[in-house]
Formats: structure tokens, sequence, C-alpha cells
């Protein structure tokens, strides 16, 4: 199961909402930053779950809007898949390892400056998740929440600490 099915799943653990809400709930704890959630295959994701019997459909009102509200069956597929995602280990699929694989086909020049420029664009992001932590509190997130932006913070810090390394070893001759 997709971490994105997860995190749907997840969200309607208290109560059934319509698709916008399931979306700004995601938006709220900053899931566009740290999972990958493709907002525009959220209502697509409920449907399906919904025809899979892990969500129940149910119409509100005057505007037709529906409303998704998890299953028995739903909430045992989260709960196990939820234990899953804690207990394996499996690769983080980043397109910048693809960069680096084939570091050695730019001039010496375009990599440095490509490394350059990622090291900036690493510093900035930094700045802006550790000036996120604690603001969507004020919104209605968990505190916890925050714990997926210091997870972000360090592995941001990781890759700019390798990035200084690798531009040295550019600089001095030893890479590529």
């Amino acid at each position: 199961m997709s971490s994105t099915r997860v995190l749907l799943l997840g969200v309607l653990l208290d109560g059934p909402l319509h698709g916008y809400e399931v979306r700004r709930r995601l938006e709220l704890m900053g899931t566009q930053h740290w999972a990958n959630v493709a907002y525009g295959s959220i209502y697509h994701g409920l449907g399906k779950m919904a025809d899979e019997g892990l969500l129940e459909r149910m119409e509100e009102g005057k505007g037709g809007k529906t409303l998704y509200a998890i299953t028995e069956v739903g909430r045992a597929e989260f709960g196990r898949h939820l234990l899953s995602h804690w207990w394996e280990i499996k690769p983080i699929v980043d397109p910048f390892q693809v960069a680096i694989t084939f570091m050695d086909r730019l001039s010496a020049a375009e990599l440095a400056s490509a490394m350059e420029a990622r090291a900036a664009q690493l510093q900035f992001a930094i700045g802006m998740t550790e000036r996120a932590i604690g603001g969507k509190q004020a919104y209605g997130a968990p505190r916890h929440i925050d714990e997926c932006l210091r997870l972000n913070i360090l592995q941001l810090k990781a890759q700019l600490t390798w990035v200084g390394e690798a531009a040295e070893k550019v600089k001095n001759g030893d890479l590529p």
C-alpha cells in the first residue's frame, strides 16, 4: 500500500470528510514536503478505496458533496500498513542520486556550479523548514507533525554535508 493511501486512511480515522477537507489536512501536515503526495490524485484515491471497501461514500446536503468514512476493513488495513511502515526499511527514491550516478558526464565547471547551486537550495530549504516548525500547530496540526519537519531538516543537512565534501573533492580533482 502506498504512503498516500495510508495517509488518506489515517486522516479519515477521526471521522468522515470531504475530499477537499482531506487535502487541507494533508497540507496542514506538510505532506507535500516529505511524502510526495500528488494532491490531484486524492479524489481518485478516495474513490478507488471506496470501491475496494476501505472507505464508505456518504452524501451530504444540497451540494451533493461526497463524504468519505473509513470502514472497519479500512481501519484494519491502515493499522497493518502503519506498523509495516515502522518496521520495514525501504529505499528512499531520490532523483538526486541519479544525478550523482552520472556526475562524470558533466565538465568539472558544470559539476562545481551544480553543486554550488544545490548547496544554496539546500540551505534555503533548511531555513524554510526550520521556520515552519511550530507554525502548523496554530492551524490545528498535532505537535508530533513537527517531527516530520525535524527529520526532513536532518536529511537536508546530511545532503548539504555530502555536497560540501563532494565539492571539495571535485575542486581537488578527486571526483569524478
